[in-house]
C-alpha cells in the first residue's frame, strides 16, 4: 500500500514559477514508477510527466516540454515537479500517482495510487 500527499499548489502570475511536491509512505516507493497528472474542468485527466523506479528514465508531454522537471529522492520517499514559465493553460488539477511497475507508462489504468490533488492556477 501506497499513500501520497501532494504539496505546493496555488496561484501564480503567467511566467512565473511553482514547485509540487509529492511524500509517499509505503514500503514500495523506490521500485515504483511515479507521475504527475493534470485535469482542467471538463477535460481528461493527463499524464504531464513521469519518471522510472531509478530515476533514469523520464517523460514529458509535449506542452511542458523544457518548462517542466520531474525529479525523484527515493530516500525521502518524494517525487516532486518543477514548473517554470507557467501559463494559463497549465491550470488544471494536479495529481501525483504511483504504479505497481517499476516503469513509467501514461495511462491512468496503469496507476494504483493517487494523491489527492493540488490545484495549480495560472492567471494571465
Amino acid at each position: 500500500q501506497v499513500q501520497l500527499v501532494e504539496s505546493g499548489g496555488g496561484w501564480v502570475q503567467a511566467g512565473g514559477s511553482l514547485r509540487l511536491s509529492c511524500a509517499a509512505s509505503g514500503r514500495t516507493f523506490s521500485s515504483s514508477a511515479m507521475a504527475w497528472f493534470r485535469q482542467a474542468p471538463g477535460k481528461d485527466r493527463d499524464c504531464v510527466a513521469a519518471i522510472s523506479w531509478s530515476g533514469g528514465n523520464t517523460y514529458y508531454e509535449n506542452s511542458v516540454k523544457g518548462r517542466f522537471t520531474i525529479s525523484r529522492d527515493n530516500v525521502k520517499n518524494t517525487v516532486d515537479l518543477q514548473m517554470n514559465s507557467l501559463k494559463p493553460e497549465d491550470t488544471a488539477v494536479y495529481y501525483c500517482a504511483a504504479s505497481r511497475s517499476r516503469y513509467y507508462s501514461i495511462r491512468t489504468s496503469e496507476y494504483n495510487y493517487w494523491g489527492q490533488g493540488t490545484q495549480v492556477t495560472v492567471s494571465s
